[in-house]
């Protein structure tokens, strides 16, 4: 049973309880301290726990509740005065974390206020492609391809296969993806550091006391002294390093685009392995259809000696013109070794570019085939799309952004850091005790780092993280001007690599007049059978011009659709 009186004082109003502080008569108390908290008229409210011989765990939640209200407890005996602190603790614990939660709700206000200058996305202006109107009117037999699979567009299974095979397999293109995987991997770091850290923390300690030293002589006289002892440590600690002023705000931003500049190279890179390996493939084609040329040259030159040489044999030839038919045989076979080492070379190039040792599928190609048709190029747009479609272009103005979140980072040094932590844990000389009240032992800290006396090096810092940023965006434009330069390049040598390739298909068309006319007058004894081999020796030479203007065009046009930034999609 739990009685509860009122006495009424001056300065004080005094709710004595006797009796046991249990259910039901913890509400009671509760009932009890509602009513005596009106009409205090600026008196104090106590209660005095009088001869209370039982406080349940209910009862010691309704002290802890009251002293949150702002009511005085005091206690007349060892037991009430006991409980009394050991709800104090409580209170005092629940009144740091609610401190500490509003220190931390304070400090999330705080968060707008960076430090650093505002990010602008740097512009460049440029002018229409002046080498444009000559791609546009070009005349192409195949349609033109989607930009991000442009070898499609030759028609050319082979083609299309080795490309895929290289973008599987390329293993510069999978170093790329690492640096990606690293990149993130900053970012997410960077990004962690702005988000609160916590650790566990257990351990156990034997120690065996001397009982010579000073302690253990003291201890030795205690009764129950033990010098075998044994300490439990169990806690939770979390820490977390409030951005006041934006600091690890503006390094995650830099990390996050680090990290999206390493992927736009990662894009790149799988645009240069597609164009490297388009372009080694062409040039194998181009030295097949030139390999077979120099042969049908050298058949052709070698009729040209065995007929001279039974001219000479009849004395209707000289000598000198038998040299001189050997020089044009021995030209002709000269031409084969270089021809093979072209052919060795790209083959070899574009194993390495399948992620292969040299040789393993030089044999795929062994036949011969056709240098392919250059398809339309169009839907390239205005250079504004160019910007967007080179991840170089992308890349630099990424490492712009983040050379500007730096400096905001540096300038945060100007300023004061504050640190929270936090410990939560038990120390006990038994395991059983860890989880018991008097083995409990939080731990509140609020840190404050600022760098009063080293602005000299701030000022460094910042000063470099400027720099940074003035040759972050000299690069970047620098990177748009040499895109440009490329497309220019690229489009000028494709159209060019084309008018040769005309001009050379119309010296074909009149050689082969020449050629068929030479055999008609030597049919009719009008001339030698030399003239006609001559003409045909002629006649092979200019087809050989051919096959390198074929594979010049086919290039070129490789060499456009990666100025473009072909070969991905944005």
């Amino acid at each position: 049973m739990l009685r509860i009186s009122f006495v009424e004082g001056r300065k004080q109003r005094r709710l004595v309880v006797e009796g046991k502080l249990v259910a039901p008569w913890s509400d009671e108390l509760k009932a009890a301290c509602e009513r005596a908290g009106s009409g205090l008229n600026g008196r104090e409210l106590v209660v005095d726990l009088k001869n209370v011989t039982t406080i349940s765990r209910q009862g010691e939640s309704l002290l802890l509740e009251l002293m949150k209200q702002g009511i005085r407890f005091r206690g007349s005996g060892l037991y009430t005065n006991e409980v009394l602190k050991q709800v104090a603790r409580r209170w005092r614990t629940a009144r740091k974390f609610f401190l500490l939660g509003f220190a931390l709700a304070l400090s999330a206000s705080f968060m707008g206020c960076a430090v650093g200058p505002k990010y602008r996305r740097p512009t460049v202006k440029l002018e229409p492609f002046h080498n444009a109107p000559s791609i546009e009117t070009r005349t192409a037999v195949l349609p033109a391809p989607p930009l991000d699979q442009w070898w499609t567009g030759f028609r050319d299974p082979d083609l299309t296969r080795i490309v895929k095979r290289a973008l599987d397999q390329n293993l510069d293109l999978a170093a790329a993806m690492t640096r990606v995987q690293q990149a993130r991997a900053a970012a997410q770091r960077a990004g962690a550091k702005r988000m609160p850290s916590g650790n566990l923390n257990a351990s156990t300690t034997s120690l065996s006391q001397s009982t010579e030293s000073m302690t253990g002589r003291l201890a030795a006289n205690l009764p129950g002294y033990d010098r075998q002892q044994n300490y439990y440590d169990l806690g939770f600690m979390a820490s977390w390093e409030i951005d006041l002023f934006g600091g690890l705000k503006k390094g995650a931003a830099a990390a996050m685009a680090e990290a999206q500049a390493a992927e736009a190279l990662q894009m790149g890179t799988r645009i240069t392995v597609a164009a490297e390996a388009a372009d080694a493939y062409m040039q194998i084609r181009g030295a097949q259809a030139r390999l077979s040329f120099a042969k049908d040259q050298i058949a052709t030159n070698q009729h040209l000696v065995e007929l001279v040489q039974q001219r000479r044999d009849a004395g209707i030839a000289s000598d000198r013109e038998l040299a001189q038919a050997q020089a044009l045989l021995s030209h002709a076979k000269a031409t084969i070794p270089l021809i093979m080492i072209s052919l060795e070379a790209q083959l070899n190039r574009l194993d390495v570019l399948m992620g292969a040792q040299p040789g393993t599928y030089a044999a795929e190609l062994s036949s011969v085939v056709d240098i392919p048709d250059v398809p339309e190029i169009s839907g390239f747009g205005t250079p504004t799309d160019l910007l967007r479609r080179r991840p170089d272009i992308i890349a630099a103005e990424r490492m712009v952004a983040a050379s500007n979140a730096r400096i905001g980072q540096a300038l945060a040094e100007y300023y004061p850091k504050l640190s929270l932590l936090s410990i939560v844990g038990s120390q006990a000389i038994a395991p059983g005790h860890l989880f018991q009240q008097q083995g409990f032992q939080p731990l509140s800290v609020v840190g404050l780092r600022w760098r009063l006396f080293d602005f000299g090096a701030v000022a460094a810092e910042v000063k470099r993280a400027r720099g940074a940023n003035a040759e972050a965006l000299l690069q970047y434009q620098s990177a748009v001007l040499r895109a440009a330069e490329d497309v220019e390049n690229a489009f000028t040598l494709l159209v060019q690599s084309e008018n040769r390739r005309n001009e050379i298909l119309r010296e074909i068309a009149e050689l082969q007049r020449v050629r068929d006319l030479s055999e008609e007058a030597y049919a009719a004894g009008v001339i030698g059978l030399t003239d006609v081999l001559d003409a045909d020796r002629q006649l092979l030479a200019a087809k050989d011009d051919l096959a390198v203007a074929r594979e010049s065009a086919a290039r070129a046009a490789i060499g456009s659709y990666r100025a473009l930034g072909g070969g991905w999609l944005p």
